[in-house]
């Protein structure tokens, strides 16, 4: 019987990755992503940009029946929508913020689905590399989006 000699390196990938549990982690985040995007495709977005969650059943904003503006979220679910029809210049131009999460998703899809198949750790330094920066950069996206979205709705763009 002849015994291979594992090298470092090898050594170190196999203990590198994820275990069961984490692989199942990642199984059900990646389903859930894809689920998400699944309804998105279902969903027929809305023409005025502003909308398409009905469909889901969720009441019509009221920040644009009250408030005559959109709210920091209008236009996501036509934008996710949108982006899963493949007409990602469409969602981009709806709700920039949204066509944004909407890659993200589809990216997720991809590196979770990678990694509960080979047990990668990409995951894990994907989601170290956002800490806590990324918080910071979404809010900041959010409110930019919001204020193209407010230029938008009142026909200044």
């Amino acid at each position: 019987m002849q015994v291979e000699a594992i090298s470092p390196i090898a050594r170190a990938a196999q203990a590198a990755r994820l275990t069961l549990a984490a692989r199942v982690r990642v199984s059900l985040l990646a389903i859930g992503a894809l689920g998400l995007l699944a309804v998105a495709a279902w969903l027929q977005p809305a023409a005025a940009g502003v909308g398409t969650h009905t469909q889901l059943g969720i009441p019509v904003c009221t920040w644009i029946t009250t408030l005559a503006i959109p709210c920091p979220s209008c236009g996501m679910t036509t934008a996710f929508a949108l982006a899963a029809d493949g007409r990602l210049i469409d969602s981009l131009r709806t709700q920039p913020l949204g066509f944004l999460l909407a890659i993200a998703t589809a990216a997720l899809v991809v590196v979770t689905g990678y990694a509960a198949v080979t047990g990668s750790q990409l995951v894990g330094v994907v989601a170290k590399s956002l800490q806590p920066a990324g918080w910071w950069l979404l809010g900041g996206a959010l409110l930019l989006s919001w204020g193209y979205k407010i230029l938008v709705f009142r026909g200044v763009i």
